[in-house]
Order: C-alpha cells, then sequence, then structure tokens
C-alpha cells in the first residue's frame, strides 16, 4: 500500500498488488466470493469487540471489487489506474477501522463515502501539480464539471451560468476549472536537446522551495501540540462531567445529542449546553494561555 493501512490488509495468497498487474489483481478480487449479511455481521463483530485482525482482513478482502468499481469512475482523470484503487483501499480499510454492525447497514453502504474520499483527496493532491478545489463548492465543481458539460465543446456564458447554479459556484468558478481541464501539461524540467543559449528556464528552476521556514516549523509544531497534548492537558483540568460532555459532543466521530446526554446525567438539555459552553470557554483560555507561553521543550 502507498501508505501505512489502519486495518492490515495482508493479500490473500496468489492476489496481485494493482501496481504489479492490474488486470491480475481485477480478476483476483473479483473472484474472492462476497460475505453474506450473517457472516459480515459476524466477522464486523469479532473485530469491533475483540480486535481480531483475521475478521478485519476478509472484511476487506471481501470489498475489494466494490473499490474497483467506484476507482473506474475516476479513471478519466489522467492518473494512475493502480494509484486509484490502492487510495480507495486505503478508504475502505479506514471504513472497517469504523464500522459497527450493529447500526443496520452493510459494511459496503457505509464504506461508500470513506472510498471516495480518499479517492477525491489523491486526485486534489495530484491532478496537475495544480492547487485546485480547495472548497466543498469547488471540488463538487472539480468532481462534476465533466458530466454537466456533457460535450466537448467549449462552454456558453448560458450553459456555464447554469452549471453555476446547479453547483452553487460563481460562472467565472466554472470557466476557471474547464480551462484548467484542458490546458495542456507543462513539463517541471527543461526539454533535453536544447542548447543553454536557446532553452527558457524551466518551471523547477523558479519554484519556490516547499520546506517550511524555521519560524512556519515553530508555528507548526505549536499546533500540533496544542491540538494533541495540550488539548489533552486542558481536558484534564475540567471535571470529570463537563470532560465527559465536551469529548462526547466535540471529539467522537459521531458527536451525542444534548438529549441523550441530558437523560443519562438526568438534567435538563439546557443545563448539557450550559455546562458544555462554560467547558469550551475554559478550555479556549487555557488553550490560548499555553499558546503564549510557547510549545514545551519535550512537545
Amino acid at each position: 500500500m502507498t501508505r501505512n493501512a489502519v486495518v492490515p490488509l495482508g493479500y490473500a495468497p496468489g492476489l496481485p498488488s494493482p501496481v504489479s498487474s492490474l488486470e491480475q489483481y481485477v480478476r483476483a478480487v473479483r473472484s474472492i466470493p462476497p460475505l453474506s449479511a450473517e457472516e459480515e455481521r459476524e466477522l464486523a463483530r469479532r473485530w469491533r469487540l475483540e480486535r481480531d485482525l483475521e475478521a478485519a482482513r476478509r472484511l476487506v478482502l471481501a470489498h475489494l471489487r466494490y473499490v474497483v468499481a467506484i476507482a473506474r469512475q475516476y479513471f478519466g482523470y489522467g492518473l494512475p489506474e493502480a494509484d486509484l484503487i490502492q487510495e480507495g483501499n486505503v478508504g475502505l480499510m479506514k471504513a472497517v477501522r469504523r464500522f459497527d454492525e450493529t447500526r443496520g447497514v452493510r459494511l459496503v453502504t457505509f464504506a461508500v463515502h470513506w472510498i471516495k474520499a480518499e479517492i477525491h483527496e489523491f486526485i486534489v493532491r495530484n491532478w496537475r501539480l495544480v492547487k485546485i478545489a480547495t472548497t466543498k463548492a469547488q471540488r463538487k465543481l472539480f468532481f462534476n464539471l465533466r458530466r454537466l458539460k456533457g460535450s466537448s465543446n467549449a462552454l456558453q456564458p448560458a450553459e456555464a451560468r447554469a452549471i453555476a447554479d446547479e453547483l452553487g459556484v460563481k460562472p467565472e468558478e466554472v470557466l476557471e476549472m474547464e480551462a484548467r481541464f484542458a490546458g495542456a501539461e507543462v513539463p517541471l524540467e527543461a526539454p533535453t536537446g536544447e542548447s543553454e543559449e536557446d532553452a527558457l528556464p524551466a518551471p523547477i528552476a523558479y519554484l519556490p522551495d516547499p520546506g517550511a521556514t524555521p519560524e512556519e516549523a515553530v508555528l507548526e509544531a505549536e499546533a500540533h501540540w496544542l491540538a494533541d497534548e495540550g488539548l489533552r492537558a486542558a481536558l484534564a483540568r475540567l471535571d470529570a462531567r463537563s470532560a465527559d460532555i465536551v469529548r462526547r459532543r466535540w471529539l467522537a466521530e459521531e458527536p451525542e445529542t444534548l438529549q441523550a446526554l441530558a437523560a443519562e446525567y438526568g438534567v435538563s438539555a439546557e443545563r448539557i449546553r450550559q455546562i458544555e459552553a462554560a467547558a469550551i470557554k475554559k478550555l479556549r483560555a487555557w488553550l490560548t494561555q499555553a499558546a503564549g507561553a510557547g510549545v514545551p521543550a519535550h512537545a
């Protein structure tokens, strides 16, 4: 895999990597039998309660076919198909890690979001080495423009306005994204075979240094500390009830409702809201104070 797996995949014996042979890989994953609903629930239960890695591996393997089907929808962006599939596999493994079979939905339904999210991130990071689609609306435009455009002809102003209205962006953004799709690739390195006198400077010659400045490195380290150790230290200063409410309302993957917490603690939902607001005010004050004091030397 291209990144550290959150759930060990451990390809089954004889299953090739998509990088080595995409065709063989597709045939192999299609040969893996799908799981019945009962088998899926049992494997998911074993992973959720016992952290049974073999159960997680079987869940992943049985759903690789769906990753291929989803990744094929993005083959038109000019990126390696094997990389798209591998990124989708990362999303699948993240979905398996978070899947709760007691919710009454099948894993494939739950995993679609995670698979697409990883593929989208990969495309946005790598497509033409240009930063694009930095907002939610622009991402929607990036991944839907070709479908809405419907032809290879240049968009007319009325067509651009119609697409902009549907996707919630400006017509100028639609036209700019269309131009990026149509634009030619520019090599970073200078073409070989040209004399030094005739050759223009290659883009790589004037690209900024991607490395962070010392000031940026300090700020980044401080931000990481505040979001991790700093937050944990600040939460530890709260009383147990306040800390529990903040964690379950703001730090959980699926935030708890005020009503559910009110029923658990035997108070009104308004009281839970007041406790939450007071706790957050204290956390902000402590974290601001910590940021002003600088990151501890051991951070």
